[in-house]
């Protein structure tokens, strides 16, 4: 049972990494710029933060198996139309849909695996998450791989017939939790979020036809204006609702603010360093898709030794000093990201290095936040778990869309790639003063 419910899970996040490295495969076939391929990563995220909390509530209405065998069977039919799609606006489509199944999977395979394993459901859902950073390894080499014999196309055939693999062995093998009462569902909150993401992305994909008479510069403002609607009829809706989707007390006071806004950019370091390097490897260096998606497997090594590693010390030096060296790491991993390489070194190597910095860095700051944000309120901890993937994917999504409409429109696209990273270092080093405000925890809770 927990291999085929993590075998899913691996398969969506090596879905989400592979894709990375056919950015600009994707836009040399199907005509179009990095300002909108860019999109076929984003829109999988918005489809995560609008499904994740419609899953553990789906779940309780119509059960924890149905709804994983509807996520994995959406999946692959998606992944099936994504191979199919014949312009960018219905691979775009196609993505939003992936990721929406993804997002009700994670809280229904989590059920799943804690009802399981009882007593256990503490170290089996540790190892559920730690499914994350194996797809991190194996997604980007294997579009680099399918990009080398074959075309994009193939990233997405390819999860096809696994997902119908995991859909026969799931109705075979995986047993449905007790239900439970479900919760009322913020529907008018989640719209609103899905309106302010939508414009924000088409505003700053829209920020290349600047100079291409009226319409662009309206296109903008018009779309930034729907966006900013959004997000106070959002806040203000949550002041009313009794339980709005994003809960306002979990916003700010008492270490809250800081440690949300420090999510937002190691989000937007960690989730769009990973599916930027194999682009800025490409069009800076010319590397090889394979060579490119190979970096991220330095990254995701160096983080599953460093995690494993910060787990063994968090009770003994608490999450702030972990938390500190982590992102101090990650500063230093994004500089030498956006640096030429030092001492004649080859690019190849030189990224790899950063890299494995990154995630380093990524591997101590990673399970040290996640423990600081839920001190912080140990009576919210699934709700502050929630809010900690909210912030972190809107950070990738504003880190992806931002650089690659930059990208886009320069006319050295490598460069700007470049410039985009050191930019990502400075936000991390004021991130990093950020959460050492937060307040130290030693010991057991």
């Amino acid at each position: 049972m927990f291999a085929v419910v993590g075998l899913s899970l691996l398969m969506f996040a090596m879905d989400q990494t592979a894709v990375a490295t056919a950015l600009t495969a994707l836009g040399r076939d199907l005509g179009t710029d990095l300002a909108w391929t860019g999109w076929t990563i984003t829109i999988y995220s918005v489809g995560q933060i609008l499904a994740l909390p419609l899953g553990g509530r789906l779940s309780d209405q119509f059960g924890g198996r149905r709804v994983f065998l509807v996520a994995v069977a959406v999946f692959a039919l998606t992944s099936l139309a994504c191979g199919l799609a014949a312009n960018l606006g219905q691979l775009v489509g196609c993505r939003f849909l992936q990721g929406l199944a993804c997002g009700v999977l994670l809280p229904a395979g989590s059920g799943i695996v804690a009802h399981a394993f009882g007593r256990d459901r503490d170290r089996a859902l540790a190892l559920f998450t730690s499914v994350f950073p194996f797809g991190a390894i194996a997604g980007p080499l294997l579009g680099g791989l399918i990009l080398t014999v074959a075309d994009w196309r193939g990233i997405f055939l390819i999860s096809l017939p696994i997902g119908l693999v995991l859909l026969v062995a799931g109705y075979l093998v995986v047993r449905d939790p007790p239900r439970k009462r479900p919760e009322r569902v913020d529907l008018a909150g989640i719209v609103l979020i899905t309106v302010m993401l939508l414009a924000a992305m088409t505003a700053v994909a829209r920020l290349g036809s600047l100079g291409s008479g009226p319409a662009g510069p309206l296109t903008v403002a018009g779309t930034a204006l729907v966006a900013v609607l959004a997000g106070w009829a959002f806040v203000r809706h949550a002041r009313r609702h009794p339980d709005p989707v994003v809960p306002l007390r979990l916003l700010h006071g008492g270490g809250l603010g800081s440690m949300n806004a420090a999510n937002v950019v190691i989000g937007a370091a960690a989730l769009g360093f990973s599916a930027l390097v194999p682009l800025y490897a490409q069009t800076r260096y010319a590397m090889l898709p394979l060579a490119a998606g190979a970096l991220l497997t330095a990254r995701a090594v160096g983080m599953v030794l460093a995690s494993s590693t910060a787990v063994a010390l968090l009770r003994r030096t608490g999450h702030k000093p972990l938390l500190m060296t982590g992102m101090a790491a990650v500063v230093t991993g994004l500089a030498l990201t956006a640096v030429p390489p030092a001492g004649g070194l080859d690019p190849a190597l030189w990224l790899a290095i950063a890299s494995a910095v990154m995630g380093i860095g990524m591997g101590f700051a990673a399970p040290a936040s996640n423990n600081a944000g839920m001190h912080l309120v140990p009576d919210a901890v699934s709700a502050m778990s929630g809010l900690r993937i909210l912030f972190r994917q809107l950070g990738a999504i504003a880190a992806v869309s931002v650089t690659t409409a930059v990208t886009a429109s320069s006319s050295d696209p490598g460069v700007a790639t470049g410039w985009a990273f050191g930019v990502l270092a400075v936000l991390m080093t004021g991130a990093t003063a950020l959460a050492a405000r937060v307040p130290n925890q030693r010991g057991r809770w």
